[in-house]
């Protein structure tokens, strides 16, 4: 997967089309990654002691990694991930301006 943690994403399919987020979470045998402030849902909260009250929470779901795009840096567009070998170092590249991600 050429998705890391931290990474800018838009998304491009689902309810949150056209969105755009910091990664939080990546899965890459399930080729699922969380997106902050994407795909949000609603969970209820149990009471933890006697004295709290149950609560609804607003969670992050994961979603599949083939409805995001990464964002470049440099160009500030979704674009697809190219990789270059410098040497002995593997990197990634932006496909429209060939920009090091």
């Amino acid at each position: 997967m050429k998705f890391k943690k931290g990474d800018i994403v838009k998304i491009t399919t689902g309810k949150d089309a056209g969105k755009t987020g910091k990664v939080i979470h990546v899965d890459a045998q399930a080729g699922r990654i969380v997106v902050e402030g994407a795909n949000i849902f609603k969970k209820h909260a149990r009471p933890k002691t006697q004295n709290e009250k149950g609560q609804i929470v607003d969670v992050s779901r994961p979603l599949d990694a083939s409805n995001a795009m990464i964002v470049c840096p440099s160009c500030h567009k979704p674009t697809r991930i190219g990789m270059r070998i410098d040497g002995t170092k593997k990197e990634r590249i932006c496909k429209k301006c060939s920009a090091k991600i």
